[in-house]
């Protein structure tokens, strides 16, 4: 990553407020923001919460279409058999 390409990034983190920056001599040291930061993380942690739900939905819903079509398949395994006129 070029150099440009860093202190671009590090201007947006910064006018987001999650970093802060000051200069010292030829350095320009970082900080990361906490309470933004927390902020931030109570945010995506909702959205994981809403997420995981929804994927624990659709597991319990895709596992109910397995048996159901495990159920279908043997009931008509079950009506095939026996059957004279050689089709199965």
């Amino acid at each position: 990553m070029s150099l440009p390409a860093i202190t671009k990034h590090l201007k947006v983190l910064e006018r987001a407020g999650l970093i802060s920056r000051s200069r010292d001599a030829q350095w320009r040291p970082c900080r990361l923001e906490a309470k933004p930061l927390e902020a931030a993380a109570d945010w995506v942690e909702q959205y994981r919460k809403f997420w995981e739900d929804s994927m624990d939905r659709l597991e319990e819903y895709l596992t109910e279409l397995q048996k159901r079509e495990k159920k279908t398949n043997k009931d008509n395994d079950g009506d095939n058999r026996g059957r004279d006129d050689g089709k199965q």
